[in-house]
């Protein structure tokens, strides 16, 4: 039985993705997206589901950093929309709450309605852990933003349904394994996601990423981090529209590395259908 390794707890948005890709597989829940990625590194699991981007709150900015490092490929990515209810004790009438917990991101994707009703806000590791914490409490005056499959989890109360901010949000997840798993080069929409560092010479940017303009290779992402503690050299991570195999991506890949100091392919997958229907949008 395959193991999947994710941050957070049975309820989450994690654990709802790693069912739906891996229904019949043996889930491992880890406080940290760190101990996600370690446990497939030293082959605890198989594989990890991690979130790194959500269309309100943007990326999540710890799991950039541990990417490089991890040793690990990206095999597969999927899309979820995003959906929060908030949920007390049974019984609670919603003007009895005072405090709402969930994660920082869930927090940020609920503005409107904390904003609505005053509420204090206490952040929590997970959204599901937050669901969890309301309900060890027993405390009417306390509630948690969390998916809608946490309050039949923890025996909690819907005291409002969908009060995310945004009816389309999103989260981007991608499936990382110790093994790369190329996705083979046919006419399905794939997908490439890299890493690499420029030369510390002037331009060297800007002529790096020229080939993907003159190939007519779709760069959908490009972020940039600082490495180490000087600010001469700096890594980024991008993502494209594309097969390393086919011409004019190989073209584009063969000019970024004559200005570039390092260029890894961290995966190459089929583009989730999620992103076909929002091209037809």
């Amino acid at each position: 039985m395959i193991a999947v390794a994710y941050q957070g707890e049975p309820g989450s948005n994690s654990s709802a993705v790693a069912r739906a890709l891996y229904p019949a597989a043996s889930e491992l829940p880890f406080t940290s997206f760190e101990q996600a990625l370690d446990a497939v590194s030293l082959g605890a699991a198989d594989v990890a589901v991690i979130p790194v981007d959500n269309s309100a709150a943007g990326r999540v900015a710890d799991v950039h950093h541990l990417l490089p490092d991890s040793g690990l490929f990206i095999i597969a990515e999927y899309f979820l929309p995003i959906r929060f209810d908030l949920m007390g004790m049974p019984g609670t009438p919603l003007d009895h709450v005072e405090f709402v917990r969930s994660h920082v991101h869930a927090l940020g994707q609920c503005r409107k309605v904390l904003h609505e009703h005053a509420w204090r806000t206490i952040v929590s590791d997970d959204t599901a852990g937050a669901a969890r914490e309301v309900a060890e409490l027993g405390d009417p005056r306390h509630a948690a933003l969390a998916p809608p499959a946490a309050a039949e989890l923890f025996g909690l109360q819907v005291l409002r349904s969908a009060v995310e901010d945004d009816p389309d949000n999103t989260t981007r997840f991608v499936v990382l394994s110790r093994q790369a798993a190329e996705a083979p080069a046919r006419d399905e929409p794939t997908m490439t996601s890299l890493f690499f560092c420029v030369r510390n010479i002037p331009s060297a940017l800007y002529k790096a990423l020229g080939g993907f303009a003159s190939s007519a290779v779709n760069l959908t992402k490009i972020e940039s981090y600082q490495m180490g503690a000087g600010l001469s050299a700096s890594r980024f991570y991008a993502e494209i529209e594309g097969h390393p195999d086919e011409p004019r991506v190989e073209l584009a890949l063969h000019e970024l590395r004559f200005f570039s100091s390092e260029v890894r392919i961290l995966g190459v997958y089929r583009a989730h259908t999620y992103r076909l229907s929002e091209r037809r949008g």
